[in-house]
């Protein structure tokens, strides 16, 4: 078995991907216009729209209704990744701190309310 991706189902696939693109640095490719994939060197960020979830199972995923997943992505220096986001982030949960277990963190939402951790081991 090889990890794939982990997707987010959101009512506003543009509006996602394009925060997504600007925090994370790389283009989305758009496979139709409610999927989009934007491709890191260790994961895949998938963004679906809700015109998807009727494909696996109608009612099955909500979108902005995430309380329990973290997305997380390893970065060189979250200081740094912090500074030249400041002015982009609308909701930093918490700014750059180092966690009990030597990671240093940003924890910041996307526009849906889903919490994404950007850290330095």
């Amino acid at each position: 078995m090889q990890f794939a991706s982990v997707r987010i189902v959101t009512a506003d696939e543009a509006r996602l991907v394009a925060f997504y693109e600007r925090v994370l640095g790389v283009p989305a490719a758009w496979a139709t216009e409610h999927f989009a994939e934007l491709r890191t060197d260790g994961a895949t960020l998938a963004i679906a729209g809700t015109a998807t979830v009727p494909m696996f199972a109608p009612g099955s995923a909500r979108p902005a209704a995430n309380a329990s997943a973290i997305v997380e992505f390893q970065v060189d220096d979250v200081d740094r990744v912090h500074k030249e986001l400041d002015d982009f982030l609308t909701d930093v949960v918490n700014g750059p701190a180092t966690m009990p277990w030597g990671n240093r963190s940003l924890l910041f939402r996307d526009p849906d309310g889903n919490l994404v951790n950007f850290f330095t081991r």
